[in-house]
């Protein structure tokens, strides 16, 4: 399911064509080739996400979710508080959630140690 979370967020953005506004974002806090930066984050959360659900290379996919997330409340969230309702501001507490979400999936893949467990290594 966390991989969903990832995956609406690059469709949506992608559907709604906000692309070229958070790439302008990213460029003004100082982030150059926003636009470019945007497309690499928004496809890393597709293909991370699609890998997480079809169970492949589970470790390494958290990875760059791990990176989005946490960036994503250095640039933007810390400045709004913690919670995300509270008044609208769109506080840290979802991206941290959803950091501690993907520490447990990678935490609990078994699936390259199962491997190693069938293979007698």
């Amino acid at each position: 399911m966390t991989a969903v979370f990832f995956m609406a967020h690059a469709g949506v953005r992608i559907a709604n064509g906000t692309i070229p506004r958070f790439g302008a974002f990213m460029e003004a806090a100082g982030f150059p080739y926003g636009i470019q930066l945007v497309w690499l984050i928004t496809l890393s959360e597709l293909i991370a996400g699609t890998l997480l659900i079809l169970g492949l290379y589970v470790r390494w996919a958290t990875i760059p979710l791990l990176v989005i997330a946490s960036m994503g409340i250095v640039i933007i969230h810390r400045h709004a508080g913690w919670f995300v309702g509270e008044h609208g501001t769109g506080g840290s507490e979802y991206s941290v959630a959803l950091i501690l979400l993907l520490l447990i999936v990678a935490a609990s893949d078994r699936s390259s140690s199962t491997k190693m467990d069938r293979n007698g290594a």
